[in-house]
């Protein structure tokens, strides 16, 4: 299926690995034009370097997303190179785990300004020179866990998740009158070389096995791929009348019943 995303600028936030990696991966193999950003320079450089042996225009640029003076940098150096932005994807974040009662007031800030502050500010930058052409889509990587509550230790990561999706809503109905669409996407539990399923599941492979028999009725961890696919899939004018949704891509985890 042709996706019509050929040409497409599209700017992905923590793109050095993992699932913004992957979503990355998705949008060249798309035909995209690329802005990579996230603070490891090094990884960074490395993804951008196999982007281009793939044949896709890349700026990389690596900044930290919670400094103002890096997201004025990001969109700068993005409308200087493409003179347009079709595609936002917010993927970065972070977390921190804790009972709540021993988690700290810094905690929470750092969390809440990578995980949702630091998107609505870049959102806000690139709104505009969307509205200007007429177009654009902006999704947000959220969680399961922002739509149920992910267990114990989780109380910031859960709180920070449920408000991108809201945040995601709202936008959504402001934006729609300027041809801007704008959904989040909810992943479940996915395994990718150095994340914390995976560190988990090498630890201890046994737990982990009864971990996906009693909670993944899939079978199995989902893949940064599969997250990529959907959020092409959104990004893509095959999704034209989405928008305003929270999508779960869980392989049937998640037990809330919307």
């Amino acid at each position: 299926m042709d996706l019509g995303l050929k040409g497409k600028v599209a700017v992905v936030t923590g793109s050095s690995r993992g699932i913004g990696k992957g979503i990355a991966e998705g949008l060249a193999a798309e035909g995209c034009r690329l802005v990579l950003c996230a603070r490891g320079e090094e990884a960074l450089a490395e993804t951008a370097a196999e982007l281009r042996e793939g044949g896709t225009e890349v700026l990389d640029l690596a900044l930290d997303i919670t400094r103002k003076e890096d997201t004025l940098k990001l969109r700068e150096q993005t409308l200087n190179t493409f003179d347009k932005i079709d595609i936002l994807v917010n993927s970065a974040g972070s977390n921190k785990r804790g009972l709540f009662e021993a988690t700290t007031d810094q905690d929470w800030r750092n969390i809440i300004d990578i995980n949702l502050l630091c998107h609505g500010e870049i959102s806000r930058l690139f709104i505009p020179a969307m509205k200007k052409q007429g177009s654009g889509v902006i999704i947000f990587i959220s969680s399961i866990f922002g739509r149920e509550s992910g267990g114990d230790t989780l109380s910031i990561y859960n709180s920070t998740k449920s408000a991108v999706i809201s945040m995601a809503k709202v936008m959504a109905g402001e934006l729609a009158v300027h041809g801007i669409r704008v959904n989040s996407v909810a992943p479940g539990s996915i395994r990718f070389p150095g994340s914390s399923w995976d560190k988990r599941c090498l630890a201890d492979p046994q737990g982990m096995a009864r971990f996906v028999e009693e909670n993944l009725p899939i079978g199995r961890f989902g893949t940064v791929e599969e997250v990529a696919d959907v959020v092409c899939f959104l990004a893509s004018t095959k999704a034209s009348l989405i928008t305003g949704t929270c999508l779960n891509v869980d392989g049937g985890q998640s037990r809330s019943l919307i």
